[in-house]
């Protein structure tokens, strides 16, 4: 499997992840060959040692592919393969790589119009799908590229055996800030829960603005986590934030989870209703508080 960097004009990256050593020299004439210094060149042998800031599991075959989309979906990817299926090259171009080829087929030429096609048709449909699925105002994913990236998050959380957490958030009294401070500030409070989310859950999360003062974010749970860590943690995040913040608001969040640990197999739509429910019974426990 080829991993592909952005292009730029000095130079293509291109990381080779193959466990079989012996296939190393040919693949990196095959690319080497292609232009004169025009692509730099590594190699891993295993996919932790090639995505470690990933974390992920190494694995074979198109679970590796699986996983590596999943996780880096910025990350264009040509998948070279012993195996001459067309049903399966046609179903791995279908779930998100840019290219299929077969080692024995592989040439100088061939090789190098795929790591340059694959990166410019990447550019591309990144550019597009980004117009439809990312929130403007703070970048994190909006309700549709929630629901449509979330599917494929749970998918890969069962083939893994992991939990999975879908915790939902309310910010609290938001209308207060708008009408008082003015929605310039209210646009800067949302901007500040979306800094406190990325801060709290991994890159490889599933951040989200669901629309208005509310949001989404669907975890899978690492060694040594659940979800009542995760909620512990991200409380724990907007307190710090509260102490340092100098802005004349303070951020109170409602926040409602659902998990599945893996043996429930639920929709996506349930644990988003779950969470969603959970959230307004914190909020009105909270109001039944202030009106005492």
């Amino acid at each position: 499997m080829i991993s592909l960097t952005p292009i730029t004009q000095r130079s293509i990256k291109v990381l080779l992840v193959e466990q079989d050593q012996d296939e190393l020299p040919g693949l990196r004439q095959a690319l080497g060959e292609a232009r004169d210094g025009r692509i730099e060149i590594e190699s891993a042998s295993e996919l932790s040692e090639a995505l470690k800031r990933l974390s992920l599991p190494d694995s074979e075959g198109m679970v590796t592919f699986e996983r590596t989309y999943a996780f880096a979906p910025d990350v264009p990817i040509v998948v070279l393969t012993d195996v001459d299926d067309e049903d399966l090259a046609v179903s791995t171009v279908q779930a998100g790589a840019q290219d299929y080829l077969v080692k024995e087929d592989v040439q100088p030429g061939l090789v190098f119009r795929a790591v340059r096609y694959a990166i410019e048709r990447h550019r591309l449909l990144s550019a597009l799908r980004s117009l439809s699925l990312i929130d403007d105002l703070t970048g994190l994913y909006n309700r549709r590229g929630f629901l449509d990236l979330g599917g494929q998050y749970i998918k890969l959380a069962r083939r893994s055996h992991r939990g999975i957490t879908l915790v939902y958030l309310d910010l609290d009294r938001f209308k207060t800030i708008n009408d008082s401070l003015g929605h310039h500030v209210g646009d800067r409070a949302l901007l500040r829960v979306a800094d406190v989310l990325r801060a709290t859950f991994r890159r490889s999360d599933i951040i989200a603005r669901m629309g208005g003062d509310e949001f989404a974010v669907l975890a899978l749970e690492a060694s040594g986590e659940d979800s009542s860590f995760l909620v512990k943690r991200l409380r724990e995040h907007f307190s710090h934030f509260n102490h340092s913040n100098r802005d004349s608001y303070q951020l109170s969040v409602s926040i409602g989870m659902a998990r599945d640990d893996g043996t429930r197999n639920l929709p996506l739509d349930d644990l988003l209703a779950q969470a969603d429910s959970a959230m307004y019974e914190e909020k009105r426990a909270k109001r039944k508080v202030v009106a005492r």
